[in-house]
């Protein structure tokens, strides 16, 4: 098989394979209760790895953001996590608080 129909053909299996667990997921979202305990874990499980991540970027962080110092990313996220909850706990306006202060701090214009 020619290279660019051999592409086409794997694009069009992983959209096929992406549909079909998104159709899946449609067809039995009725039936599921969210109130059960398994999805009450499945959630908290969630929020954990998205805690461990998050803190994972400040403490330990790769790339150009370890350029950056630790209180520089600290004050990043309490900025992000107070105009979060000062926005209405909307999370654009914490994110995009977060990376203002951090650009602010970090150019020295703060």
């Amino acid at each position: 098989m020619p290279e660019p129909m051999a592409t086409l053909v794997l694009i069009a299996a992983c959209g096929a394979g992406t549909y079909l667990w998104r159709g899946l997921g449609v067809a039995l979202s009725g039936r599921i209760n969210p109130t059960r305990p398994l999805f009450t874990w499945v959630g908290c499980v969630a929020y954990a790895m998205v805690a461990g991540l998050v803190s994972r970027l400040i403490l330990l962080p790769a790339g150009s953001l370890a350029a950056t110092p630790l209180g520089y990313r600290v004050l990043a996220c309490a900025a992000a996590i107070a105009a979060y909850y000062l926005g209405g706990r909307r999370l654009l306006v914490g994110v995009t608080a977060g990376v203002v202060a951090l650009v602010a701090l970090s150019a020295g214009v703060v």
